[in-house]
């Protein structure tokens, strides 16, 4: 009752905020209306300093549940649960996809139990996953996209977290496949070979858990509708980066050569017309809309700016972002609660933090997000 009773109380958010382009036609209906954060407790085994965040703490969620969010997306790595001497090595062999270590999973079974505890839907998803991982990919022993072994071990790590987690709820869980796909190109990954993957683990997950909730992310990570995954009815995941001079402004891993302009919005041809703002924002969004006209859940699965865009761009550019989503009854999901892209934490300059707790609160940020 809890679930149907939360899916029909959907529409009052979605009309309490205007947007171009909003009709009850094209509201998305399939899944809530998810708000919140990642989490990034299992983020990534190999770091540059050898260490890994601390893990979320208790009061975390009870801060998320408390400022009126009712969602945690935890990508992961599945390093962290090979029983191998990689800590050592850094490195995964071909044989060592099924050596598993059980003692691993205690960690998630907290998260999946907070979660629970303070009514915050969990997504568990998988960052780095057998054969790819939009970071370093090159550590895997094997492609995804084209290598049995790899495709196989994937189907196989889903099976068992479906195992695992079979008797937890769909209203409280849900399985995010794999984060930011590529973009299909000759010799390395087509359409096909995408949604044949995507397929295999989510006819496993059904097999042995019927009803729980698959999400994929977007081609051309998390930016392209999947069209030919809607005859499944998976949920699809767009992640909202663009334009990203704006979102990713001197981060090292996008911004490598430090190039990007001093960011703006909206962002200003030389002849002074509008090269991308309010208009462009919501014609990239108008395809996710009308997959939800389909029937097809969709989700923002990850959202943000990191800290070296200044805070006043950074809120214009994201409430245009956010006000576009909640007119489509879209949710989202902050990338991340605590560092540079977060509300706590996050090391702005710009920011008049207020103390939360010991942490560094950015109370506009966090209002702005309420809002919507």
């Amino acid at each position: 009752m809890r679930r149907r009773s939360f899916v029909a109380s959907l529409g009052a958010s979605a009309a309490a905020v205007a947007a171009p382009r909003w009709t009850p036609g094209t509201a998305q209906s399939a899944i809530p209306r998810w708000r919140g954060f990642n989490l990034l407790d299992l983020f990534q085994a190999l770091t540059r300093d050898g260490r890994r965040p601390a893990p979320a703490s208790e009061d975390e969620f009870r801060w998320i549940r408390d400022w009126g969010f009712n969602f945690v997306r935890i990508p992961m790595d599945y390093w962290l649960w090979i029983d191998t001497d990689w800590p050592k090595t850094k490195k995964l062999g071909s044989g060592d996809m099924y050596k598993i270590k059980v003692s691993a999973f205690d960690e998630i079974d907290r998260i999946v139990e907070l979660g629970r505890r303070y009514g915050l839907h969990v997504s568990l998803n998988f960052h780095r996953a057998p054969g790819y991982c939009v970071n370093n990919a090159e550590r895997e022993p094997f492609v995804l996209w084209s290598d049995k072994p790899a495709e196989d071990a994937f189907v196989h790590h889903w099976a068992i977290f479906a195992q695992r987690y079979k008797g937890v709820s769909d209203y409280d869980l849900s399985f995010n496949l794999l984060n930011e796909a590529p973009r299909p190109r000759e010799g390395y990954m087509t359409r096909a070979d995408y949604v044949r993957v995507m397929s295999r683990a989510t006819e496993e997950i059904r097999a042995i858990s019927p009803k729980r909730l698959v999400i994929i992310d977007g081609l051309e990570t998390g930016n392209s509708v999947v069209h030919e995954m809607i005859p499944t009815g998976v949920a699809q995941s767009v992640h909202a980066y663009w334009p990203g001079q704006i979102s990713h402004y001197r981060a090292s891993w996008v911004d490598r050569e430090s190039k990007f302009p001093l960011p703006a919005w909206p962002i200003l041809a030389e002849d002074g017309t509008v090269k991308a703002g309010r208009k462009q924002l919501e014609d990239r969004y108008a395809p996710w809309a009308e997959l939800a006209k389909q029937g097809i859940g969709v989700h923002c699965g990850e959202a943000g700016c990191y800290s070296r865009t200044p805070h006043a761009v950074f809120l214009a550019w994201f409430e245009d972002v956010l006000q576009i989503l909640a007119g489509y009854n879209i949710g989202w999901a902050l990338w991340n609660l605590g560092g540079g892209f977060g509300v706590l934490n996050s090391g702005r300059d710009d920011v008049a933090y207020e103390d939360w707790y010991g942490r560094k609160l950015d109370r506009k940020l966090l209002a702005l997000m309420q809002k919507y």
